[in-house]
């Protein structure tokens, strides 16, 4: 019964595809349905996979309605809905594989985030001043995680749960508490 309901929705985005097709942000669009792919341990192709997350995720229906903003997106979000707590300034610049691990409460308020950057839930990226920040490739920002201000977060870098985050991290790096201190470098223990 549930494929079918399925089967049915699928119709209604059959709009979304024609959005995805003509995106100039396709490639990006690729690349976080190949993420997702991976962590679900699913198969299938493109078109397939994008039908089933945009029935199943309301945090991937606003990554990709961040990637394809327009008009036409506010009009199909009126039957097929974004998650309204998560939230992408309309400014930051996006890299492609974005996954997220349920964003509930989440703002992402960055000059430039990377490609195949990981979110949890309660997670504010956001500025201070004006001043915003720039997050590298590769990056994973855990619940309840702050990161504002004029600095930037290196790439492969880790960002612990409830970590406030004010200073540069460097590459290669883990981060944790409040005021977030580094923790391993290069996968090394930092006393």
């Amino acid at each position: 019964m549930r494929q079918l309901i399925d089967y049915i929705y699928y119709f209604f985005l059959i709009p979304h595809i024609l959005v995805y097709k003509t995106s100039k942000n396709k490639e990006s669009i690729d690349k976080d349905i190949v993420r997702w792919k991976e962590k679900r341990g699913l198969q299938g192709g493109n078109i397939k996979l994008l039908l089933s997350f945009l029935t199943n995720s309301p945090d991937f229906r606003t990554i990709f309605y961040f990637r394809c903003r327009g008009f036409i997106t506010h009009i199909l979000n009126l039957y097929c809905r974004k998650e309204k707590y998560f939230i992408i300034d309309i400014n930051t610049k996006l890299g492609g594989g974005i996954l997220t691990g349920h964003p509930y409460s989440t703002i992402l308020n960055a000059n430039s985030i990377g490609e195949c950057f990981y979110v949890n839930h309660l997670v504010t990226v956001g500025e201070v001043d004006g001043k915003r920040p720039t997050i590298g490739d590769n990056v994973s920002v855990y619940t309840g995680a702050i990161i504002i201000g004029d600095i930037t977060i290196g790439n492969n870098s880790v960002i612990g749960a409830g970590s406030v985050v004010v200073k540069d991290v460097p590459d290669n790096c883990v981060v944790v508490g409040n005021p977030a201190r580094i923790v391993k470098k290069d996968g090394k223990r930092v006393i």
